[in-house]
């Protein structure tokens, strides 16, 4: 199984929608909070080549998603977990 990280802060309601929807379909998953450490910040900024903090981003193993609508998760959590 693909390691599947969430990057985001807890204040974000899209974060708190991927959260609950991983939970929800009982995927393990980490969560990195950008704002209360910032070598997670610095690992979602080398995911982009502006080095900006997009959030929120999931990664599914080498497969990154920004933002991604429920389909599209779903496509991808079926595909490559």
């Amino acid at each position: 199984m693909k390691v599947i990280k969430l990057y985001g802060t807890d204040r974000c309601h899209k974060t708190k929608y991927y959260k609950a929807f991983l939970e929800a379909k009982k995927v393990e998953y980490q969560f990195f909070d950008v704002e209360e450490n910032k070598d997670s910040a610095e690992e979602l900024r080398n995911l982009y080549a502006t080095k900006e903090l997009h959030f929120p981003t999931i990664t599914i193993g080498d497969k990154r998603l920004r933002n991604p609508s429920e389909k599209d998760l779903n496509k991808w959590l079926a595909k490559l977990i």
